[in-house]
This record gives C-alpha cells, sequence and structure tokens, in this order.
C-alpha cells in the first residue's frame, strides 16, 4: 500500500505535540451537538487532553530506559492515530524497535500513515491485530517486549493478562484507566466486576482507585508466578494511571501479594485505617472512634504508588527536553515526590468542613497547625485541598474547628 493511498479521506489535520507531527482527526469536524464527546465521533480515536499522560509516558519510558542501560523493544497495542507509539521512538533515546497496533481498519491506515510522514518505518511497525492477540503472538520468550504501554477508552484489565505474558523479566507496563465512575464507587459492581475489589465514594476515593487498579495488576501477574513493583502513578483529570515492573519468580509474586489488603472508612466522623491480607474483616467492624459501622474498600495495593528513584529519573529528563506542559509536570512531580512517604489516604478540607458546617481555611494555615502540633502533614496531586498526615480524624476536626473559630475572634 502506497503513501498515497494510507491519507484519510476523512477530515485530518496536523498537530505538533512533542518533537513529533502527525496526522490526527479534526475533531471539531465530528461534533453535532455540544454535549458531545468528540474523540469517540471521529473515525480514529484521538484526544488531546491526554498529552500530559503522553508527555509522561514519554518521560518514564526514557527513566526506564536509562535504569535499564540497554536499548528497550516497546508495544502498544491501542494505537489509535499512532502518536504515543511513534512517540516513543522519536523521542525516547535507546528504542530499538515499536510495535503499535489497532484492529480499527481507519486507525491502522492513518497510523501506518503517520509512521511513513515521520520517517520512522524502519523502527515502527504498524499491526493491524486486536491488542490480545497481538500481545499474545507475542508472549514467547524472544519475543516479548521491555515495555508496553495501555491506554484505553475505558478498563484496561481486559489486557493485563496478555500484556503480563507479553512482557520480559523487569520490564515496565503502563495502564490508563478511564472508567472513574466505577473506581470511585458510582458504580461499585462494576468496580468488583473489573478490578476484584470494592470501591468507596470517599473524598480519596481517587487514590482509592490506583489502589485497586495497581492490586488488580498484582493479583493477575500473581497467577504467573510474577511479582509487581509499583514505580510511578497519578491521576489525571478524568484517569488514574499506573507504572510498574515485574520480576518473574513464585516468591516475587507472593511478596507483591503481601502488599495487597484493605482501606477502612467511617463515614461518620472520617476515620480511616488499613488492614493487611486477605483476611475475614468479621464484618461489621466497628470504628475506633465513635463506633459507627466501617465501610470497606479492597483488596487493594497498599503499598508503595510511586518509587523516588524513578521520580528522581522522571524529572532529570524534563530537564533535558521542551514539552508544552512541562511546568506542570514539574509541579505535579514535586507533590508526588513530598507525599510518597506520607501515610496512605488524604483529608480534603472542603469535604470535611461542609459536613462540619465549618468556614473553609486555607490548606497553608491547616499544614502549619498540623505542624506546630508535632503531625506530618503534606500536600497532595490528588487534590489541591488535600492533606496527607498521620493525624487521627477526631484531632484533624479538632483542629479544623479551632482555626476557624480563632479565624472567627480576630474577625
Amino acid at each position: 500500500m502506497t503513501f498515497d493511498n494510507l491519507k484519510p479521506i476523512f477530515p485530518t489535520e496536523i498537530i505538533q505535540e512533542g518533537k513529533t507531527k502527525v496526522l490526527v482527526p479534526k475533531l471539531e469536524e465530528f461534533v453535532r451537538h455540544p454535549c458531545e464527546y468528540a474523540p469517540s465521533k471521529a473515525p480514529v480515536f484521538y484526544n488531546p487532553v491526554m498529552e500530559l499522560n503522553r508527555d509522561i509516558a514519554v518521560l518514564t519510558v526514557q527513566a526506564y530506559q536509562k535504569m535499564t542501560g540497554r536499548k528497550i523493544t516497546v508495544c502498544e497495542p491501542l494505537t489509535g492515530c499512532g502518536l504515543r507509539g511513534i512517540r516513543f521512538a522519536a523521542e525516547v533515546k535507546g528504542v530499538k524497535k515499536v510495535v503499535i497496533g489497532d484492529i480499527n481498519e481507519n486507525a491502522f491506515r492513518l497510523a501506518s500513515y503517520n509512521v511513513q510522514m515521520t520517517g520512522l518505518k524502519n523502527r515502527v511497525t504498524v499491526k493491524k491485530k486486536e491488542a490480545n492477540y497481538l500481545l499474545s503472538s507475542h508472549s514467547a520468550p524472544h519475543k516479548r517486549f521491555d515495555v508496553i504501554d495501555i491506554d484505553p477508552f475505558g478498563s484496561p484489565v481486559s489486557f493485563i493478562d496478555s500484556a503480563v505474558r507479553a512482557l520480559r523479566n523487569h520490564g515496565l507496563i503502563a495502564l490508563t484507566a478511564t472508567d472513574m465512575a466505577a473506581l470511585c464507587g458510582v458504580h461499585s459492581k462494576a468496580c468488583i466486576r473489573r478490578y476484584g475489589g470494592k470501591p468507596l465514594r470517599t473524598e480519596y476515593c481517587h487514590e482509592l482507585a490506583i489502589r485497586l487498579l495497581a492490586g488488580c495488576i498484582a493479583t493477575i501477574a500473581a497467577k504467573h508466578d510474577v511479582g509487581t513493583r509499583m514505580v510511578f502513578s497519578h491521576r489525571g483529570e478524568h484517569y488514574v494511571r499506573v507504572y510498574a515492573t515485574i520480576d518473574y519468580g513464585a516468591r516475587n509474586a507472593d511478596e507483591s501479594l503481601s502488599n495487597m489488603g484493605y482501606v477502612l472508612h467511617c463515614f461518620k466522623c472520617f476515620h480511616r485505617e488499613t488492614v493487611k491480607g486477605f483476611l475475614d474483616l468479621e464484618y461489621p467492624r466497628k470504628c475506633s472512634e465513635c463506633g459507627s459501622r466501617l465501610s470497606v474498600a479492597g483488596p487493594l495495593w497498599l503499598g508503595n504508588i510511586v518509587d523516588l528513584d524513578y521520580c528522581s529519573l522522571i524529572e532529570h529528563q524534563i530537564e533535558t527536553r521542551k514539552l508544552g506542559l512541562s511546568v506542570r509536570i514539574r509541579k505535579m512531580l514535586d507533590l508526588i515526590k513530598t507525599e510518597s512517604k506520607a501515610p496512605i489516604t488524604y483529608y480534603v478540607i472542603d469535604k470535611m468542613c461542609d459536613l462540619l458546617s465549618l468556614p473553609v481555611p486555607s490548606v497553608k494555615d491547616v499544614v502549619e497547625a498540623l505542624s506546630k502540633e508535632g503531625f506530618q502533614a503534606v500536600p497532595t496531586h490528588f487534590s489541591s485541598r488535600g492533606i496527607r498526615s498521620g493525624v487521627l480524624a477526631s484531632r484533624f476536626t479538632a483542629i479544623l474547628q479551632e482555626l476557624t473559630s480563632s479565624t472567627h475572634e480576630e474577625q
């Protein structure tokens, strides 16, 4: 098939993202009503809002390559227009080969066109195959990839098993989940079906979403005697993203599963606690602070969801390249590094003050008040109004009341 024959017959435009220029659907041409979601209406899926996701993916894959110190192979089995996979080939030093694929004929043609247009046909191979079929065809020992990036429209769960089998030892898997209604507890039955864990509609539901996804990866990988280690994760506007490396061996799998457990939450007084292991929690369990019944999230991942060494490598990569969202990424990384060693879950000031009928103090004032009493208190990238702290909910509530009352007296 010639280069000219690959050019799409639907409206397109050339965009630049990072160092890469590609042809993408002209999204405004496919919207008939203001409420329509443009990317899903186009013949080939392309979402400009995910630029941050793709920028961080490029930085993280480069960090992984630097850590391994060798040339790597990458697979993106749900490629759409091919932008993510092409960026890996064009912008990540040390990438030997990229395999991208899509079952959609229009996507296959557009991705193939973009590969030729960018002059990367010697390093990027485009396959017209269903994602699981493509991954399974690389599950033999000498065909496996170093990095697999799965960025679906919805849940990535149906691709995890074949991705684990197509990943070489110590390889990196990157997963995006956009089904936030399920992961954040709006549709809890869907979350239990897909991820094998129960969600909760708490103020820190986005962290629970990452931990549910991370736990799902760990349990699926363990079935193949493969252990997982979470090296990076972050929340986006409408998604969560997890990066994990894998290690072959039953012992590694067992060690990974030791990080599984539950988060117990009291919706009356905001108390929360964790329980490790796959244990009988003897429901109903009572809150140690107020005696109310505790709600349960999990099983989910209770271990670290970022690795500081990876964060430092990612941060270093920002300095070496120009990205449109570099300032935003750097701010996010600063927050992620700060909160990486803080306790699981966070308090959202607005949410607590709303339920307590209190005026809302500033995050700075709350952090200072907690620090004065000797408690760890750090902001979180999950919420601009969130604070991670080991303080009990009852004391946190009391501090909010003291702050707001003192402010009122000053006025």
